[in-house]
């Protein structure tokens, strides 16, 4: 049973077939047996577990986030009121076209874990637009002492304001519709709202849009809910969680455990795990995972096609999102990240399999990943910046360009892997000319059999110049803010970082 099935997975995930018929292999399930009682008692035993690692809120806390969100959907439509009646409108009509807040990503996937941000959007009527937003919506916001650490990150790719209200960290974004009026059952999968749209407001109702049709799709909703809660946490212990840093993101994650609910439709969430190791340590990259076939909208807005699209035709691991229009999420992939992935994918398959078949404990999945002590040559980024503010936003701006630092050592012919972790620390030593200093890691792994004497100086230099004058282009850079890099040698660690993470302790576990 297990042969054939192994072979049908490789026949259906040959790149040439998925790509060429994917409306034909979208609509097959391989299996629609239901849970035995094994399967559920396992079931109990990753809720447990999962307990432990604290991915679950209190009812406390997620009460909480629900009044959060009310409060701030009553800013939203009092915003929208005041300034329709100061462009001419009555209170009456003022009320009437409305305006609020939709919720996505993992809290609305609810998957959300303890201390989790909330991604939202607002949207409004078209009288609203985007420069009200950042600035008499933005000084709304700032009069309200329940919000704290506001600020605007008005030219982004997807321009957000980011907050803290009641202690709950919110990225909230903007939308406004070609519409006089904003419904309170308004559905924004309709494609027809993104008819004459700025492509700024299309990227923000994206995230909206796709969670919606993953939530539409997946066959039981719980079920994927509890096998995404552990895939999340899986990912983030084995250092694979960050888009931004070429790895997959909560929406990749989602979409690929959706298309394994599509194969299962009825498992329980352990059968889903397992399935999901084993389909995508046999998946054909760069073969793309589909939820869905694409749809055929005509509105002109660019979608992922590598037959049409060249620079579409260099994605490693592509996974596309299953809402109009349709984007890859996994872009940023380098060489490395996604050998990387797929050396995490294979360790997962095993790790599942001994967890099926009693021989250890689900504990042993979410073990961290050994990043410190694998490597023998590492790089670091050293930021730092006078004020906390500062050095938030200074140190987001670095991350999303350390991708482009792993580009160009790929190029090298001599690294085989730049392996980035995707953690931010604070060194042990600080840097005594800035009040907030923070590093990040890149492992380098070479060629074998050769002795090798490479200067990375002018690659790192070249990264380190062209990410500062990018951040004065944008004025970003301020006065005593720092960009550092060097490279260290594995005994040097301990010079920077806490002694437990680059000792790996031994666990013992036993069956009883």
């Amino acid at each position: 049973m297990k042969t054939t099935m192994c072979s049908d997975l490789r026949n259906n995930y040959s790149s040439q077939k998925y790509t060429q018929s994917a409306e034909d292999l979208l609509s097959l399930a391989i299996n629609m047996t239901e849970p035995n009682s094994s399967s559920w008692r396992r079931t109990k035993e990753l809720e447990d577990v999962l307990k432990n690692h604290d991915v679950f809120e209190s009812e406390v806390e997620s009460k909480h986030r629900i009044v959060v969100l009310n409060q701030l959907n009553t800013l939203v439509k009092q915003w929208v009121i005041d300034l329709s009646i100061a462009r001419n409108m009555t209170p009456e009509e003022a009320v009437r076209v409305g305006g609020k807040i939709y919720t996505f990503g993992s809290y609305k996937l609810g998957v959300y874990h303890r201390g989790a941000d909330i991604d939202a959007l607002c949207v409004v009527p078209q009288h609203i637009h985007r420069s009200d937003y950042f600035t008499s919506f933005f000084e709304l916001l700032k009069m309200q002492h329940e919000i704290k650490e506001l600020r605007a990150i008005e030219e982004a790719f997807v321009p957000v304001l980011k907050m803290k209200f009641n202690n709950i960290e919110i990225d909230m974004l903007f939308a406004r519709l070609e519409l006089n009026e904003i419904s309170e059952y308004l559905d924004l999968r309709d494609n027809m709202l993104l008819a004459n749209l700025d492509p700024k407001c299309v990227r923000s109702l994206n995230g909206c849009r796709v969670t919606d049709q993953i939530l539409r799709l997946v066959p039981n909703i719980e079920n994927f809910r509890l096998a995404l809660r552990a895939i999340r946490l899986w990912a983030k212990k084995k250092g694979i969680y960050s888009n931004i840093l070429g790895y997959f993101g909560g929406v990749s994650w989602a979409i690929l455990l959706a298309r394994t609910c599509l194969l299962y439709p009825n498992a329980d969430a352990t059968i889903l795990i397992e399935k999901f190791f084993l389909i995508f340590s046999l998946w054909k990259w760069p073969a793309p995972v589909y939820l869905k076939p694409p749809e055929d909208v005509n509105l002109g807005f660019p979608v992922w096609d590598r037959r049409v699209n060249i620079l579409d035709r260099d994605h490693l691991m592509p996974i596309i999102t299953p809402a109009y229009p349709e984007q890859n999420s996994t872009f940023n992939v380098s060489a490395s990240s996604k050998a990387i992935i797929q050396e995490s994918f294979d360790n997962g398959l095993l790790i599942i399999k001994e967890i099926m078949m009693g021989v250890t404990k689900w504990d042993a999945l979410f073990e961290p990943a050994f990043f410190f002590g694998k490597y023998r040559h590492y790089i670091t980024l050293f930021v730092g910046s006078p004020s906390t503010g500062h050095h938030i936003e200074w140190c987001g701006f670095i991350e999303a360009k350390i991708r482009h630092l792993i580009g160009t050592l790929e190029r090298n012919p001599y690294i085989t892997l730049a392996h980035v972790h995707p953690e931010m620390f604070t060194p042990l030593k600080l840097n005594k000319t800035n009040h907030c200093c923070s590093v990040w890691f890149i492992g380098l792994a070479f060629k074998k059999g050769e002795t090798l004497n490479i200067d990375l100086t002018d690659d790192i230099q070249i990264f380190i110049d062209t990410t500062k004058r990018q951040a004065e282009q944008i004025r970003l850079l301020k006065e005593d803010m720092t960009l550092e890099a060097r490279y260290i040698k594995k005994r040097e660690l301990k010079n920077f970082i806490s002694p437990s993470l680059i000792k790996r302790k031994r666990k013992i576990v036993i069956l009883l």
